[in-house]
């Protein structure tokens, strides 16, 4: 039962915080290229939608899926939890509390890691909205 502890404690939480690194990298790069980009150089709109939203994806997804993450995590020490209360024979109430006060520490973590995900992809299709526009008005209905 400790190799399942080590799960949720390394890996659930360890991949929502890789996943977490992740994002915000993609989300620095992402906005770097955004401040230096030349509109001029694109022939349509469709082909700078394509550039600029390269990668967004990645800030979306773990977003989307870090709260599922997180839940799979605390499921997992919920169940550790009523395992080793049954194994071992006690009902001690500090115990079933310590369990799963530590199970939810993997949904606390899902939710840390979604919520600025959240913003900043919300931040960085905002200024693609932004980009876009100004490229249409630059170049007309024509592109």
């Amino acid at each position: 039962m400790d190799a399942l502890k080590d799960v949720i404690d390394y890996g659930v939480i360890g991949l929502l915080l890789v996943l977490s690194v992740w994002s915000v990298a993609v989300a620095i790069e992402r906005w770097l290229f955004y401040k230096r980009i030349n509109l001029s150089q694109f022939s349509n709109a469709q082909l700078l939608e394509i550039t600029l939203t390269k990668r967004l994806v990645v800030i979306g997804t773990v977003a989307a899926n870090a709260p599922y993450i997180g839940l799979l995590g605390t499921v997992l020490g919920i169940m550790l939890t009523f395992h080793t209360m049954g194994t071992s024979g006690t009902m001690a109430v500090n115990t079933i509390m310590i369990g799963l006060s530590l199970a939810l520490k993997a949904t606390a973590v899902g939710l840390l890691v979604a919520i600025p995900c959240v913003v900043m992809n919300n931040l960085l299709r905002r200024r693609v909205t932004e980009l876009l526009t100004d490229y249409k008005a630059r170049h007309g209905s024509e592109h």
